[in-house]
């Protein structure tokens, strides 16, 4: 984002939305830019962020991404998933729809994106969001993609590992270099407790046929062997 700015003199216009929801949040010329958000509610929805039992948090404390229901459900917001009413009913808390993403609100209502729910590291108490690191690594010019997963740890529960597919023209960095110039890139750019305690090199990563990195397939290699 900063660099985009620096080289064009322009700033992104964000936006967050869902195959079952209309666009959640946006940011445009109206609105003031705020680096790391995704700008603010859509005029015809209200977005909360809540905690487990359904409570409206603290502003910038991370929780649950929500659209209020009631009293009139929102235009756009889907009515179920066909033929699935269990994950339906898993998708909705009294009066709020959970988008199954983190995130937090600041006091001016702007709201930042954390990650997946089922994404996010919990490591050594510390909530870490994969969205940031993997952006801090993209700084680097010798990282083309990168993704952020936990990993098993006997000490911290879990740590941050990332996987990282470095581009032709960088290959003959040592290995060992490059995790040590990424892993204090990440404490720089982000905070000490994020940086990945675990780099993985790989050629490609697991994506969908629209292009998304699979997460999960990274993340169940990882914890597999505890699993079985």
């Amino acid at each position: 984002m900063e660099l985009w700015k620096k080289v064009t003199g322009l700033n992104l216009h964000e936006g967050y939305g869902q195959t079952e929801t209309t666009l959640v949040c946006c940011r445009n010329d109206y609105i003031p830019y705020k680096l790391g958000s995704m700008g603010k509610s859509s005029p015809d929805l209200v977005v909360g962020i809540i905690n487990d039992e359904g409570k409206i948090v603290e502003p910038c404390t991370e929780g649950n991404i929500a659209i209020l229901t009631k009293p009139a459900r929102p235009l756009g917001l889907f009515n179920q998933y066909l033929n699935d009413p269990v994950r339906t009913a898993a998708s909705f808390l009294g009066d709020w729809y959970l988008t199954g993403d983190m995130g937090y609100m600041d006091e001016e209502d702007f709201v930042f994106f954390v990650g997946r729910g089922d994404d996010v590291i919990n490591s050594a108490g510390y909530r870490i969001g994969p969205f940031e690191v993997e952006s801090a690594l993209l700084e680097h010019p010798a990282v083309l993609e990168s993704a952020v997963v936990s990993s098993p740890d006997e000490t911290r529960g879990e740590v941050v590992k990332a996987f990282v597919v470095v581009k032709p023209e960088y290959r003959h960095i040592h290995a060992d270099k490059l995790t040590v110039d990424l892993q204090d890139l990440v404490k720089r750019t982000t905070a000490p407790y994020k940086y990945p305690r675990k780099i993985e090199f790989v050629t490609d990563l697991p994506k969908t046929v629209s292009g998304k990195i699979r997460r999960v397939e990274l993340r169940n290699k990882e914890w597999q062997h505890l699993r079985e």
